[in-house]
């Protein structure tokens, strides 16, 4: 796989759990989870289930002193950082600190006294627990900033984040977040100009799985290939392990990560005679788990077929009803288009 091109904006580096952001750091991929947070079972199983497909932080929902209380629970059974999101109730993020969450998604602004912002940073700073500033569209002020822009949604975090500065609290990481494509992407270019806190990227409210993907996929995509960017969400009306996979592919697409398996495949056409759609998304769904830098190529027929199928790790090239499989560039033997996700996926596993 190619190496990336692309030369990474300077950011601070800051701890989060086990990991770090910023700087140097490998660009992660975040998620939230959509289940009550207070029913354990259903929040443990559901971050096992993004930590699969490939989550490197997970961030839930922390709206009443009923799942403050059960952090620790969660965090017992989970591997990656935990995130607390906290609005307006200063008690909620002493009690997920003491809970032992790994962060806080929380905008001190919206805390109505001063000495309850102290109370929170006293205790973030001694258990070195990073804030994220957060704005978009819906939480800046519209009295002060009526109308949305890059200025706005800069000035406003930087309104949060002199709250912070000015109590001498500097584990910040801030995320500036608009429906609006342009928007987004101006504001984090912009934000660069004034912080060198690292940055979260997303496209807020972006919408269902095929668009907004395709939101997600320009804007942050547009920020990763400038070189902006430390962390990300894709942000769907879908799944969350479907924010994974999208954003996976996202960073393999700009060669910033090659972990797990890049599946490619023809757009078909009147000359295809299997079914290279359904092989492709029924390979793709079986194989999301597999940590393994592995090319994958499904293609439809003979034209471009053996050359591309011949560039890949595993490939197949079909015929009528049938299919080549190759490996390492070699041709190994004929398979049936009803076998041919079972014999790619065993391929995939055993692949060294």
């Amino acid at each position: 796989m190619t190496e990336s091109l692309i030369k990474r904006r300077h950011t601070r580096k800051i701890k989060l759990g086990g990991i770090h952001i910023g700087g140097d750091s490998p660009i992660t991929i975040q998620s939230m989870t959509t289940t009550d947070t207070a029913n354990v079972t259903a929040t443990v199983d559901q971050i096992k289930e993004l930590e699969g497909v490939g989550c490197d932080i997970i961030r839930i929902a922390v709206p009443n002193m009923k799942s403050a209380k059960v952090i620790h629970e969660i965090k017992e059974n989970i591997r990656i950082p935990l995130i607390a999101d906290i609005h307006f109730d200063y008690r909620l993020a002493l009690e997920a600190i003491n809970q032992g969450v790994d962060g806080l998604r929380l905008n001190p602004g919206n805390i109505e006294r001063r000495d309850k912002v102290i109370a929170i940073v006293q205790e973030a700073k001694q258990k070195d627990i990073p804030i994220r500033i957060g704005v978009n569209g819906g939480s800046i002020n519209r009295e002060k900033y009526p109308v949305l822009s890059p200025e706005s949604l800069v000035d406003s975090a930087i309104e949060h984040i002199k709250i912070l500065e000015d109590l001498e609290y500097y584990n910040i990481k801030v995320s500036l977040k608009a429906t609006d494509v342009l928007t987004t992407i101006a504001s984090y270019q912009l934000m660069l100009e004034k912080r060198d806190y690292p940055l979260h990227l997303g496209v807020t409210e972006a919408g269902t799985q095929f668009a907004g993907s395709i939101k997600s996929s320009i804007g942050i995509g547009t920020l990763l290939a400038m070189g902006i960017g430390d962390t990300f969400r894709v942000s769907l009306t879908a799944l969350p392990t479907e924010e994974i996979r999208v954003g996976k592919e996202m960073l393999k697409s700009l060669n910033i990560r090659n972990d797990g398996v890049e599946c490619i495949s023809c757009p078909t056409c009147g000359r295809c005679e299997i079914d290279v759609i359904g092989i492709t998304e029924e390979i793709e769904k079986k194989i999301a788990h597999i940590d393994k830098k592995v090319k994958v190529a499904v293609m439809g027929c003979i034209v471009n077929g053996p050359g591309e199928s011949k560039e890949a790790d595993i490939g197949i090239s079909g015929g009528k009803g049938v299919g080549i499989l190759f490996k390492n560039g070699k041709e190994v033997r004929r398979i049936k288009e009803e076998d041919m996700v079972a014999v790619v996926v065993e391929e995939v596993k055993n692949y060294k």
